[in-house]
């Protein structure tokens, strides 16, 4: 798919809060359509999995769906796999501290006691769920136990949700859901790969919640990029339904978030490319962005949250 840079331009100069509406209403419904099909096979496939790479809005849609699900009356939890990472030993701290931890391997998640607990889920026994603290790089216990009654469903989104070595689990038992930006944007015959928008999506979310200076998130780029190519992709084909995240309005939100900065980063070819659509990009601002929107999950101000 894509979509032409003039287009989104005059959408948004002409019938701005109405083009933000039915796109954010267009999403919605490709995620109702999905969460009328997990109904239908709800008591077989209790557990859904939920992946995508990095940038692809995986938690926000993920809490949709539960939304979608809990307002039918369907009792749905969303877990995230980030808390089922391993503590990292002394040895991976010093590697992490110098840049040489590849933090994409699916060898940080626990899977043992991961698959221990979905089946605990699945056989509804409760658990302990587990948060993992990211400052001290341990998981903690939590004190909140899940205890999935029968007809209750539990979605666990996260970027290795697919891979069958981490999850030993019946594919009988789970649905499996594949998120990413599919669209390119174009601009007089230049194409704005998928991957730079969701560069964008996280150097705004990085910079905003993470205190991640843009160049700090871009030279994570290509590693992000290789973990991305062996570790999450090779897998998307076991997924039961494909979503493309892509809001068409989005990179005229990240505009004034970017432009600045990237006018001073130029020297950087990634930076170049993007900074040629952001230029031309209507800006939107902040308020105008409303909170169901799922890129509210990079610039904040959204509904969807843990």
């Amino acid at each position: 798919m894509q979509i032409e840079l003039t287009d989104i331009n005059r959408q948004m100069l002409m019938h701005r809060s109405e083009f933000i509406q039915n796109t954010n209403a267009a999403y919605l419904a490709d995620l109702t359509k999905i969460a009328d099909d997990i109904v239908l096979h709800r008591e077989k496939r209790p557990i859904i999995l939920l992946s995508g790479p990095s940038g692809s809005g995986k938690t926000t849609s993920a809490l949709m769906i539960e939304k979608i699900l809990d307002d039918r009356g369907i009792e749905t939890h969303t877990l995230s796999l980030d808390n089922y990472f391993s503590p990292l030993t002394d040895q991976e701290k010093e590697l992490f501290a110098a840049g040489k931890l590849d933090l994409e391997s699916p060898k940080r998640v626990d899977s043992p006691f991961l698959t221990e607990q979905l089946r605990e889920i699945y056989h509804c026994r409760p658990v302990e769920l587990p948060i993992y603290d990211f400052r001290e790089s341990t998981r903690i216990h939590s004190g909140k136990i899940l205890h999935r009654k029968p007809g209750e469903l539990v979605i666990l989104e996260g970027i290795h949700s697919l891979n069958p070595d981490i999850i030993d689990f019946k594919d009988s038992r789970t649905a499996k859901i594949y998120v990413s930006v599919r669209t390119r944007i174009t601009r007089n015959g230049v194409v704005l790969h998928p991957s730079k928008i969701r560069l964008m999506r996280r150097l705004v979310r990085d910079m905003l919640f993470r205190k991640r200076s843009f160049r700090d998130t871009l030279m994570m780029f290509h590693s992000v990029e290789d973990g991305e190519n062996k570790y999450i992709m090779p897998y998307k084909y076991r997924s039961t339904y494909d979503v493309n995240t892509f809001m068409a309005y989005e990179i005229c939100a990240y505009r004034d978030f970017l432009i600045e900065a990237f006018r001073n980063m130029r020297d950087d070819p990634i930076i170049r490319d993007m900074l040629a659509f952001l230029e031309q990009a209507v800006s939107l601002p902040l308020e105008a962005v409303t909170p169901d929107s799922l890129i509210c999950e990079f610039i904040g101000n959204g509904q969807f949250s843990y």
